[in-house]
């Protein structure tokens, strides 16, 4: 049996990460999205470890246990792929397995396409590998969604970043519940006149795959950053259009490393993609080991469907040269 979940720190590119880590062998490294922290890669640490891997997990730039800088403009998706590789030299490693869930998917696609000397696979849960570069997303946003828009919502300095947290635990269990509470996949929008919370009732109950003790964890690791806890990872939505800017050079670069896709079929971002854009693309992955389309299952991937989401990992990690 493999020791328990070891925490440390390390200092990457000016930010102190947290990190959770378990195993030994190759480096797969899971990047989480938002408004999460390393906890929602909590089942598959062990058996990932148990089959001969090192699983390390950070909280990402801004998150949870990581340091979180002053500045939006420190969190372009090339800080975050800067992040990424240089985890992988501070631990040790010369190349790591990538597996990105919502926003650490584009960061998981993105590293593996800039930097594919470093990626010896990488795998995306919910987020598609979204083209870099190109026009300014905000703007697409605007005309599908309109002003309400979730991601325009939080462009506005301090305004989401208040709303959620004044009560931090309150706003994660209402997120992680409330997103999808029909089990409907459609845009998140926030009406005119209301708030971001209005939109996430209380649940009258958790779902199974979420307890009272997780919420516990998950409100622990954002409880430090106070009145700033969601600042960081909002941060990331506000540097959308920039990441297109900054981008500009590599549109229409391809994932050339082998790559898995894994999503539910209520995910709401299903929602937010044009008819047939999903099979373009998944065209941008020559190297595509498998799509898993995961029935009944909703946003959050890992920590609904984890034995079905862990099987598919550990069915590409043998596929890829050790």
């Amino acid at each position: 049996m493999n020791e328990a979940i070891k925490h440390s720190q390390v200092e990457v590119n000016g930010v102190r990460l947290h990190l959770a880590e378990q195993g030994e062998g190759p480096l797969v490294l899971l990047l989480h999205g938002f408004p999460e922290s390393w906890y929602s890669w909590r089942h598959q640490f062990g058996p990932l470890a148990e089959a001969g891997y090192r699983v390390v997990a950070p909280d990402q730039r801004g998150y949870a246990r990581s340091s979180q800088p002053e500045d939006v403009d420190k969190y372009s998706l090339l800080h975050l792929v800067g992040d990424v590789t240089a985890l992988i030299g501070a631990l040790g490693e010369e190349r790591a397995v990538l597996v990105g869930h919502d926003w650490g998917a584009p960061v998981a696609w993105a590293t593996a396409a800039l930097r594919p000397d470093l990626v010896r696979g990488v795998a995306g849960l919910s987020v598609p590998p979204l083209p870099l570069g190109g026009p300014p997303p905000l703007t697409a946003a605007r005309e599908n969604f309109g002003e309400g828009f979730y991601q325009i919502y939080f462009q506005e300095p301090g305004r989401a970043d208040a709303e959620l947290a004044a009560d931090i635990r309150s706003s994660l269990r209402r997120i992680l519940c409330g997103i999808q509470p029909d089990g409907v996949p459609r845009p998140w929008i926030v009406p005119e006149g209301q708030g971001l919370l209005d939109t996430v009732p209380e649940p009258e109950r958790l779902p199974d795959w979420l307890t009272e003790a997780d919420l516990d964890a998950f409100t622990a690791d954002y409880a430090p950053h106070g009145e700033r806890a969601f600042t960081g990872g909002l941060n990331w939505y506000r540097n959308l259009d920039r990441n297109a800017e900054l981008l500009a050079a590599f549109t229409g670069v391809t994932v050339e490393v082998p790559a898995l896709y894994i999503a539910g079929d209520q995910d709401l971002v299903n929602a937010m993609l044009p008819p047939g854009a999903l099979a373009h693309l998944l065209g941008r992955l020559p190297r595509l080991h498998g799509h898993v389309r995961l029935p009944d299952t909703g946003h959050w991937t890992q920590q609904e469907r984890p034995a079905e989401v862990t099987a598919a990992l550990l069915d590409f990690l043998a596929s890829l040269d050790k």
